[in-house]
């Protein structure tokens, strides 16, 4: 095998690597309320489905209201096979706009994190 053959292998190897440390990650695949959704009523708990099963005990979730003022949330669960983290509400959204920053571990020990909006109609 040439050496430019043996380069080209060995990158390869490399990038497959790469790729399936990436891929192990979790991603956000659905939320509810979605990001820029506008909402008829308050929800009583955000739902956030990812791509990887999470550690919940390093996931969570911050909530900012109108104002920038903090929601309060509830204690995070896993549901659907670990892959969806639901944290309840416990008091209701009054109308406006809601910035959600979440954090999560995966099971094998990525952290991903990301925010997005919603609004509550009045």
């Amino acid at each position: 095998m040439s050496k430019l053959s043996r380069l080209t292998a060995l990158s390869a190897i490399a990038l497959v690597g790469i790729a399936g440390q990436a891929l192990a990650h979790a991603h956000l695949t659905k939320s509810v309320p979605a990001d820029q959704a506008v909402v008829a009523t308050s929800p009583a708990e955000i739902d956030l489905h990812f791509s990887e099963e999470l550690n919940v005990k390093f996931s969570g979730i911050k909530i900012t209201g109108p104002g920038k003022a903090a929601v309060k949330a509830g204690e995070p669960a896993l549901m659907d096979e670990g892959k969806t983290l639901m944290v309840p509400l416990p008091e209701k959204l009054e109308p406006g706009v809601y910035t959600l920053e979440w954090h999560v571990l995966s099971t094998d020990g990525h952290k991903t994190n990301g925010t997005y909006s919603f609004t509550v109609k009045p």
